[in-house]
């Protein structure tokens, strides 16, 4: 069964392209028809590819990698962040830092000055400065916190990127695509998703296109990070069976016997098996 029906797409408005004049020929394929001088995404199609992505981020997640989520469209960036927050990912929704993903380094140390500054007032540290240091240091804390404080939690690269709109966001698309990290995306038919690896066809601009495509992918997600907490419960239950139980000088007894064909008593000295293996040597 679909994740999102073609109902539910259709009502939120999901199947609105842009005009003619602004579309992209790669986007063809999941064009339905025009009207009025403006393209008309293919639903079918849309709900297709949304479970072809849900399946997808699941078995990421279940594999216990994270997801970027990445939007800095003033309509669609408080969705994001809720959505992305309410099952525990990063996200970006104010303006993509250069080199984030290929400078990853460079851009934990700025996350990292952010805990130190957070270390300095707890350990008093930070009342011995002056009344212009602590302003200056507010001011850089807050900005920091604004622009990276979302990825906080992120110690590594994501294992995959999700994009609403490639156009607005073709920096992060850039990047993922150069570091061979899978790409998913809303593209809307002036986009080119020749850089996306899972295409999802749709209106990136309608807030409510947006929640409904979100709330199905957000639900895979969550599925996927149970399923993970199942098996590591499970994992954990279980008895382990690594190691023998048996004493080693049973074991060995028990080795040297098959291979020697002697008593446990003779075969469980080693000298006495030394003595076996020299005379059938010769």
């Amino acid at each position: 069964m679909s994740r999102v029906s073609f109902e539910q797409l259709l009502e939120a408005g999901a199947h609105f392209g842009h005009l003619k004049c602004k579309w992209n020929p790669a986007m063809a394929p999941y064009i339905f028809m025009e009207r009025n001088g403006i393209h008309i995404i293919d639903l079918y199609k849309t709900a297709a590819k949304i479970d072809e992505a849900a399946a997808a981020l699941k078995q990421i997640v279940k594999s216990g990698n994270k997801i970027l989520f990445v939007s800095t469209k003033k309509q669609t960036k408080q969705i994001v962040a809720e959505k992305a927050a309410s099952i525990g990912m990063p996200y970006v929704t104010e303006r993509w830092p250069g080199g984030m993903l290929t400078n990853f380094t460079t851009i934990r140390r700025a996350v990292n000055k952010m805990a130190n500054i957070d270390k300095m007032s707890k350990d008093g540290t930070f009342n011995q400065l002056s009344k212009r240091e602590k302003l200056q240091i507010t001011r850089q804390r807050a900005k920091l916190e604004k622009n990276l404080g979302s990825i906080v939690d992120l110690k590594r690269l994501p294992a995959a990127l999700f994009v609403i709109d490639v156009m607005k966001e073709h920096i992060a698309v850039a990047e993922a695509n150069r570091l061979s990290i899978p790409v998913f995306g809303i593209v809307d038919t002036n986009s080119d998703p020749n850089s996306v690896d899972f295409v999802i066809p749709a209106n990136d601009d309608a807030t409510k296109s947006v929640e409904v495509i979100l709330t199905a992918l957000c639900e895979a997600i969550k599925e996927g990070s149970e399923e993970r907490k199942v098996e590591k419960n499970d994992t954990a239950g279980e008895p382990d069976n690594s190691k023998s139980s048996t004493p080693r000088r049973e074991r060995r007894a028990r080795i040297n016997k098959r291979v020697l064909g002697k008593s446990d008593e003779e075969a469980s000295n080693a000298k006495t098996a030394g003595k076996y293996t020299t005379k059938e040597k010769k």
